[in-house]
């Protein structure tokens, strides 16, 4: 007598209503497991037999779209040279017969095409952007701008700054201030590069810090962009409301030494905010305003720990040697190890002046004093 599916079925359910509840409750929990991972299991050879055809269908396309990308682009002897070659029209009869009605086809060669044009100039990363414009690639990442999902549309702007793409200042401000922070990094990264009238817009609208790593990458971007256009930085000194920003601005105006910007910097050291305090000290002494070093020597009692650390360094740098007494005085009479430092190294600093306040301390001074001028001496140490 044969055994029916349906029977097994009903010894099962007989088997289940008779059990205590343990026993029934034991069940459900084993069914359960036994159902996760078999499904757990399925999910992984899914996905493993997925990889195992993207990596075949890629090792037969990527061959192909790079032979094509030099015999077609970079090597080919039709290409006029007498023409400019953002007007040159490709031959892409061999790039159309490309499986380029399916996505994953599309996505590769568009990351081909930006890999040989970062490691091109001139003329041959022009006619790459061409061929990318031309294949009508440029719409997939349109399409991907106006994805629900963050990562698509941060994969977008990456292909619109990679290709030099211009982006309609409506589309990509919002992006700058969004919630989600890689697409905001990303945003304000691809503004910078992208826009070619106003770059640093979006400052007017940032609300959220500027954080660290942000500031790494955007400084980054803008002293390494080509013809970028650099405004102004005290306009945001001035009037922005956003702290980061301010302090990103300072650390703009120290690099490209813009001494305009100078009095906008100097009405800082009246800030309530101690940091933003600190933060202009430090840029005006590194852009040498010999003008306000009285100022801060009469600001200097009254400012936390930090802030009197920052005049002392920027009294070292600034270098004019008309505070000298002072600077000997913190360094003798300072009861914080920082103060003591700072305050030797500024004298070390304006030594072509000091040179006698330097000899008198080092045959003077003993114990830690001694050491940390010894210390300070070292031309290898810099602040």
């Amino acid at each position: 007598m044969t055994t029916t599916i349906s029977d097994c079925w009903q010894e099962i359910r007989y088997v289940y209503s008779n059990a205590p509840l343990a026993i029934q409750v034991a069940m459900i929990f084993i069914a359960i497991a036994v159902f996760s991972t078999v499904m757990a299991y399925l999910t992984i050879l899914r996905s493993r037999y997925k990889a195992y055809m993207k990596r075949k269908r890629l090792n037969k396309l990527l061959p192909r779209i790079d032979e094509l990308l030099i015999d077609e682009v970079m090597t080919n002897p039709d290409i006029p040279h007498d023409v400019d070659p953002a007007k040159v029209q490709l031959n892409l009869a061999p790039f159309e017969a490309l499986p380029l009605h399916k996505r994953w086809a599309r996505e590769t060669l568009t990351a081909r095409i930006i890999h040989f044009r970062q490691n091109v100039k001139g003329n041959m990363g022009v006619l790459l952007r061409n061929l990318y414009t031309q294949l009508d690639l440029d719409k997939d990442a349109y399409r991907k701008l106006k994805s629900r999902k963050w990562n698509r549309k941060v994969a977008a702007l990456v292909e619109f700054t990679s290709m030099d793409l211009s982006i309609s200042d409506v589309t990509i401000l919002p992006l700058a201030n969004s919630r989600n922070r890689e697409l905001r990094a990303a945003a304000r990264q691809a503004y910078i590069k992208i826009s070619k009238n106003e770059p640093f817009k979006f400052f007017d609208s940032v609300t959220d810090p500027l954080l660290p790593w942000d500031q790494v990458e955007l400084f980054r971007i803008i002293t390494t962009t080509e013809d970028i256009a650099i405004p102004n930085f005290a306009r945001w000194i001035t009037y922005s409301s956003n702290k980061s920003v301010v302090s990103f601005c300072m650390k703009l105006v120290v690099h490209y030494n813009q001494l305009p910007a100078v009095p906008a910097i100097i009405k800082l050291l009246d800030n309530r905010d101690h940091y933003t305090r600190a933060d202009a000290i430090e840029c005006l002494g590194r852009l040498k305003v010999e003008e306000v070093e009285d100022k801060l020597v009469q600001l200097y009692t009254s400012q936390p720990l930090f802030c009197q650390i920052e005049i002392l360094r920027a009294l070292g740098r600034i270098s004019s040697g008309k505070h000298i007494d002072f600077l000997r005085n913190e360094f003798l009479h300072a009861t914080d190890f920082d103060l003591k430092k700072a305050a030797a190294r500024a004298i070390v600093k304006n030594e072509w002046i000091a040179r006698e306040v330097l000899d008198e301390l080092l045959a003077t001074t003993t114990g830690q004093n001694l050491l940390i001028l010894k210390h300070c001496m070292n031309p290898l140490i810099k602040y």
